[in-house]
């Protein structure tokens, strides 16, 4: 059925007539006539009743009439979404986070994004790196934030922090009081890791491996909050992001281990689909980690 046949017959049926529903649709009214006929021709059916003074609906008419007038609403629904999702009056930004990037670092840039734009609906899958690259890649996130950048050529990895990993050990252990010690010396300790998969545990073992060493853990686990409440009750030493322990070493509950030939710094990345067009949610949160973040590189 052609769209704009169905058009010319709901302004028809809607003024009651062809002179005046021309006129609405401001279209000549032979052109209208012949638009409704061709119309009927499609459909088999006569859709209205010429009359001396006008025309009516015939039963058929009434009942497409019906169905255009609904399907005209609907057209002017989907017009009207599409303004507002244009204008960021609605809509929805998928983002993904490894733990440390969604626990520490994206909660203020979701609540400046929030308070600029409070109709958009947030929604952050926090799980390990090699997942949420997994959710890139089949378009369930938009944006994804993690500790390495991305292996797969289908996504951009652009750098957007420098974080710092540190030794830390439960207060009062002797390797606080030692000071500035070699690494192999803290790994004879028991060793409390991530799970596989974690782009810390990734970032942590390549830098013992440039070392020499290879770590066997004692504990495997999967966020940085059991990591720390590990070491704080004693079961081994970690290496984890020092913006997971700023709390609890003001706190005094756990202490930083200086190494003495061991520095790891790593940036952390966003991701993207390469080649993929933002919607204009996601380029707003865009402006709100640059905001943040003046010196990030790329898009």
């Amino acid at each position: 059925m052609n769209r704009n046949h169905l058009a010319l017959f709901h302004a028809v049926a809607q003024a009651g007539g062809i002179t005046r529903g021309a006129a609405a649709a401001r279209v000549s009214q032979p052109a209208v006539s012949k638009q409704i006929t061709e119309l009927e021709s499609a459909l088999g059916v006569r859709l209205l009743e010429r009359l001396p003074r006008g025309c009516e609906l015939t039963e058929a008419g009434r009942i497409l009439a019906d169905h255009a007038r609904r399907w005209c609403a609907m057209e002017q629904d989907a017009v009207r979404a599409i303004e507002e999702y244009r204008g960021l009056k609605r809509g929805r930004l998928a983002l993904g986070a490894s733990q440390t990037i969604g626990d520490y670092l994206l909660p203020p840039m979701l609540a400046e994004f929030h308070r600029r734009f409070p109709p958009i609906e947030l929604r952050l899958q926090i799980a390990n790196t090699r997942h949420i690259q997994q959710a890139l890649l089949e378009g369930s996130i938009a944006l994804g934030f993690t500790e390495g950048p991305a292996q797969e050529e289908e996504l951009e990895s652009i750098a957007f922090f420098q974080d710092d990993l540190v030794a830390i050990a439960p207060a009062g252990h002797p390797l606080l009081k030692k000071g500035r010690i070699p690494v192999r010396e803290l790994c004879r300790e028991p060793f409390i890791l991530r799970e596989e998969g974690s782009g810390t545990r990734a970032v942590v073992e390549q830098a013992l491996r440039r070392k020499g060493i290879v770590i066997r853990p004692l504990l495997s686990l999967a966020s940085p909050e059991a990591i720390k409440n590990a070491v704080a009750a004693g079961l081994g030493v970690a290496i984890v992001s020092r913006l997971i322990v700023s709390l609890e070493l003001q706190a005094g509950s756990l202490g930083v281990i200086p190494l003495k030939d061991l520095t790891i710094h790593r940036p952390l990345h966003f991701q993207r689909l390469r080649n993929r067009s933002h919607s204009p949610a996601l380029v707003k949160f865009l402006e709100v980690l640059r905001a943040r973040h003046p010196r990030l590189a790329g898009g």
